[in-house]
């Protein structure tokens, strides 16, 4: 695939995750043989997740340094939050377009698009992270992906996983499930729809806009990944329930 190719249908994976930061080089490959006959590039990847949340957005940022120490600084990607280059939910048309080179997601946010696309990030009920792993590199899982995302002119790279995601943060206390019916709750993916069946009113934000709809009380609940970037986010102070 020529150089043009390559950065219309590049894609940074809808789950660059937290796996890469295990994958640190035992050496600088700068000196790979013929190096200096590659082009210097200088791509922009385009996150839906606000900057310092440590086990997703830096994953993008882990990545491009990894990126720039294989290519021998040749090869620079510069990374952006969400709604500095696009709206977060957003990140997959903007690369399908052509409007950004890379973009750093979760597929579970465009399943309108393609339900199947759900199966590329956590699955209610279904997958541990090593199971999913597992699945996309000895299962045909990848392959699997790959038919689904070319339909977007998108290639997708698989980049680590969140592991199990919380149940959610609520302003109210619930007791029991029929306490569920009507509230407003951010969850996006096959966990919306689980949460549909339960009647409850589904909403889909970005990262950066849960905090404010949860103060205002546009919401009434939200998931997010987890205890860790759940904090960074304050959720606890305004919905108190967990």
């Amino acid at each position: 695939m020529n150089r043009k190719d390559f950065l219309k249908h590049s894609f940074a994976g809808l789950a660059l995750g937290t796996g890469l930061s295990d994958c640190k080089p035992s050496r600088n490959y700068s000196n790979i043989e013929n190096l200096e006959k590659l082009p210097y590039l200088v791509w922009r990847i385009a996150s839906s997740f606000p900057r310092g949340i440590d086990t997703i957005y830096n994953a993008a940022e882990v990545f491009a340094e990894k990126v720039k120490l294989l290519s021998g600084g040749r090869f620079k990607i510069r990374v952006f939050p969400a709604g500095e280059l696009v709206p977060g939910l957003q990140v997959l048309d903007a690369v399908q377009n052509g409007t950004i080179q890379m973009g750093h997601s979760a597929s579970y946010y465009f399943t309108g698009k393609n339900p199947a696309l759900a199966f590329d990030c956590g699955v209610p009920f279904g997958l541990t992270s090593r199971q999913q792993n597992a699945w996309q590199e000895f299962g045909g899982g990848k392959e699997l992906l790959a038919s689904i995302f070319s339909d977007f002119n998108i290639l997708s790279l698989p980049g680590g996983n969140t592991g199990t995601q919380m149940g959610g943060w609520f302003r109210n206390e619930v007791k029991n499930l029929s306490e569920l019916k009507g509230i407003k709750m951010r969850i996006p993916g096959l966990g919306g729809q689980v949460m549909n069946r339960l009647e409850v009113n589904v909403q889909v934000l970005a990262g950066g806009d849960i905090y404010p709809a949860l103060e205002r009380g546009a919401i009434d609940a939200t998931e997010w990944v987890g205890p860790h970037d759940d904090e960074k986010l304050g959720f606890y102070k305004v919905a108190k329930y967990y």
